[in-house]
C-alpha cells in the first residue's frame, strides 16, 4: 500500500491485519507489550487527569515494545533504568500539558536520558494518538521515503503529513487518526517484507521451476 493511496477500504483493511503481522514476527513478547501499549497504558495515563503522566516502569515497558517491534537497542533501556522517577514524571506531566504544540511536547520528555523523538513520539502516541503518531521507521519511510533522520525537525514533518492522510481519510462516517495510519503504514511494511521472503524461499526451494518459468516469459 503506498502512502498517496485514498482508497479508504484498503487503509482499513492493512489497518485491520495490524495484529496478524504484529503476531508474524514470532517475537512471544510482543502481542503482550502492544496489548499494554495501545489498550493498557492510554487508560492509565488518562485515569491521572486533570495532570496525566507516565511513570518511570511504564515508559520502561513501552521502551521494550518499542525495540521489539523495531530495532532492538539494549543501551537505551539501560538509560531508562537509571533515570530518576520524580524527574520521568515531571517531564511527562509537562509533555502532555504542552499539547498540542508537539515540538514543546517533545521538547519536555527529551530531557530524559535515552528519550530521543522516537521515544518521546511513543509516548506522546499513548496519551493523544489523535495528534502525535509514533515515529516508527516503516512509517517514516512510507512518508518521507527515509527513516535515517531522527530529529525534532524530521518529527514534526511526519506528524504533519500524517495528520493530513487522516483528515483525507476520515469521511463516509470512518474515522482516521495519525496514530491509525501509523500502525497501517507498518502493518503494510511488514506484509511486503513477509511476501518478498516468502518469494526468495520459493525460488530456493524451487531453482528449476522457476528457471522454467522465466524462460517461457
Amino acid at each position: 500500500m503506498e502512502f498517496a493511496c485514498f482508497d479508504i477500504g484498503v487503509w482499513r483493511e492493512t489497518l485491520s491485519s495490524y495484529k496478524i503481522h504484529l503476531e508474524s514476527l514470532n517475537k512471544p513478547q510482543l502481542p503482550e507489550l502492544d496489548d499494554f501499549y495501545r489498550n493498557q497504558l492510554p487508560l492509565l495515563l488518562h485515569q491521572r487527569n486533570p495532570n496525566p503522566y507516565i511513570t518511570k516502569p511504564e515508559l520502561s515497558r513501552l521502551m521494550q515494545w518499542k525495540l521489539t517491534r523495531g530495532k532492538w537497542r539494549p543501551r537505551l533501556l539501560d538509560f531508562i533504568s537509571s533515570l530518576d522517577e520524580t524527574l520521568v514524571e515531571s517531564a511527562s506531566q509537562m509533555a502532555f500539558q504542552s499539547l498540542p504544540d508537539v515540538p514543546k511536547a517533545v521538547s519536555e520528555l527529551t530531557v530524559l536520558k535515552g528519550v530521543g523523538p522516537a521515544t518521546a513520539s511513543a509516548v506522546l502516541a499513548a496519551y493523544a494518538p489523535d495528534i502525535a503518531p509514533f515515529m516508527s521507521d516503516e512509517a517514516m519511510v512510507a512518508a518521507l521515503g527515509s527513516s535515517k533522520d531522527y530529529s525534532l525537525k524530521q518529527y514534526i514533518l511526519f506528524t504533519e503529513k500524517l495528520q493530513i492522510k487522516a483528515k483525507e481519510l476520515s469521511r463516509d462516517g470512518d474515522s482516521f487518526t495519525p496514530s491509525d495510519v501509523e500502525r497501517a503504514l507498518w502493518s503494510s511494511s511488514v506484509s511486503n517484507k513477509l511476501l518478498t521472503s516468502s518469494l526468495q524461499s520459493d525460488i530456493k526451494a524451487n531453482p528449476k521451476r522457476n528457471s522454467k518459468r522465466r524462460r517461457k516469459e
